[in-house]
Parts: C-alpha cells; sequence; structure tokens
C-alpha cells in the first residue's frame, strides 16, 4: 500500500533576511479572519454591547492573551524542564510550541479586564470571541500538519502519513483530524446555534468549551502522546488531562446561562 509522505518547507517565503513561516501565516490568517467574521456576527444581532468598536479595540488584547498565554501553556504544562534549563528558549514562538489551553486562559484574561475597562458584559463578549475561535484553530491545526508535527499515532489506514520526524510508519494525520473537529465543525455548530433567537449570553461560550473539550479528548485518542510526557498513568495524555476541566465548566455555565444567572450577575455589577 502506497502512503502519503509529507516533507513540506516550513518557510512560506523569504524577502533578503525576513523569513516568513507557515505558523505565523496561519496564525495571521487566523486572527484577521475571525476578526472580520466577529465583527459581521455582531452586526447581524443588532446588539448595543458589543459592538463593531468593542471588537476592534479587543483584537490587540486577544492577540497578547492568545500568544502569552499559548506559549506560557507550553513552557508550564509541556516541557518545563527543558525551558528551566535554556530559559531564553522560551522566547522562540517561531520555533513552535504553543499551548490551546493556555491560549484559553490568556484570552480569558484578557477579555475579562477589556470587559471591566469598557463595561461590558464580559460573557456577552466571550460569545462573539467563541463563535470567531473555530476560525484559528482551523489555520492552527493546518499548520500543524505542514510543519510535521503532533502528528497521530501509527496506523494502516489508507490516509495514513509518513512524517519526516516520526521514522518510516505511517501515522493518523491527527492534525487534519483536529482541523475538521475543532474548526470545521465547531464552527458550523455554533453559527446554526447562534441563530436562535434571544439565545442567553454565555450560551455560545459554554458550548465552545464542550464540545472542544470532547472533540479535542477523542482525538487525542489516535494522537501521537508527547514525547517528554508521554500517557500519564500509561492511559491518559496531557491534552485530555486539560480538556475535562473545560467540559466540567462549560457544563456548568451552560446550565447557569439557561437560567439567565451570566448576564444578571454581569449587568448588575455594572
Amino acid at each position: 500500500m502506497n502512503f502519503i509522505s509529507i516533507d513540506i518547507d516550513p518557510v512560506a517565503f523569504s524577502l533578503g533576511p525576513l523569513v516568513v513561516r507557515w505558523y505565523a501565516l496561519a496564525y495571521l490568517a487566523g486572527f484577521l479572519l475571525g476578526w472580520r467574521y466577529a465583527l459581521a456576527f455582531v452586526k447581524s444581532r443588532h446588539t448595543e454591547r458589543p459592538d463593531s468598536d468593542d471588537i476592534d479595540n479587543l483584537l490587540s488584547w486577544a492577540v497578547v492573551g492568545v500568544i502569552l498565554g499559548g506559549r506560557l501553556g507550553y513552557v508550564l504544562f509541556y516541557n518545563l524542564d527543558y525551558y528551566l534549563s535554556t530559559p531564553l528558549e522560551a522566547l522562540k514562538v517561531w520555533h513552535g510550541g504553543m499551548s490551546f489551553h493556555g491560549g484559553v486562559l490568556g484570552i480569558i484574561v484578557a477579555m475579562f479586564f477589556f470587559s471591566r475597562r469598557h463595561k461590558i458584559n464580559v460573557f456577552s463578549l466571550s460569545d462573539v470571541v467563541c463563535v470567531a475561535a473555530p476560525i484559528g484553530l482551523f489555520f492552527g491545526r493546518i499548520a500543524n500538519f505542514i510543519n510535521a508535527e503532533l502528528y497521530g499515532r501509527v496506523t494502516d489506514l489508507p490516509w495514513g502519513v509518513i512524517f519526516p520526524e516520526a521514522g518510516e510508519l505511517p501515522r493518523h494525520p491527527s492534525q487534519l483530524y483536529e482541523a475538521l473537529a475543532e474548526g470545521v465543525f465547531l464552527f458550523v455548530v455554533l453559527y446554526f446555534v447562534s441563530k436562535i433567537k434571544k439565545l442567553p449570553e454565555g450560551t455560545l461560550s459554554a458550548l465552545f468549551l464542550i464540545l472542544y473539550g470532547i472533540t479535542r479528548g477523542l482525538i487525542e485518542f489516535v494522537r501521537a502522546p508527547d514525547m517528554q510526557i508521554g500517557l500519564i498513568g500509561n492511559t491518559i495524555t496531557l491534552g485530555q488531562v486539560l480538556s475535562i476541566p473545560m467540559i466540567l465548566i462549560g457544563v456548568i455555565l451552560l446550565h447557569l446561562a439557561c437560567k439567565g444567572v451570566l448576564s444578571k450577575k454581569v449587568n448588575d455589577g455594572e
């Protein structure tokens, strides 16, 4: 059986000393397209806040939150010993190494302070961010595939891929599975749910946490565990461990959202 072999240059193009990587282009596409979609989303809902100006102002906060949180999360969760011995390597984001769960924490912090400063219901804001987030996730996973990183476990399925850094055996293209599940699937589900009239604030945020946690947890069964960590208790990956609290928090938020508690709490505090 002939399997696909991937060996793509991680550098998209160079302009003299300037080297532009696919990884950077993926982040750029995710932020720009997510921002444009978020603008269209708030206009279609005709809500007083957040409005287009709020989304424009939030963009820079979101970029900082995702990048700092994602990098810090990777350093702390996935390779702390290495970065303690070589701390300057933690600054080299272009070498890869970003944690989605860390990025979530980073943007949560950014949204919290932004919403307090601009007097916006934080759950109204997070709902907008969550419907746009799958766009960035899609491009991020495609970049992982191009970089031949975060690949899957060995498989004999006909769409198995041979990655240059993973030996000669074909593996699950788990990055593409995640692009479809975390990107396309989440985007479609949240798009249709957002069309429901009088949707309680926080509902989309809760669904995002639940569905991401479930899809990520399932795909982790065919994704190769991180070499420096392996399986925790010879059973579960770190990605699955970190996804469990996302699901639980999402379920709690969904319950509170359906009862209208999230809007009341924040609005009363303003």
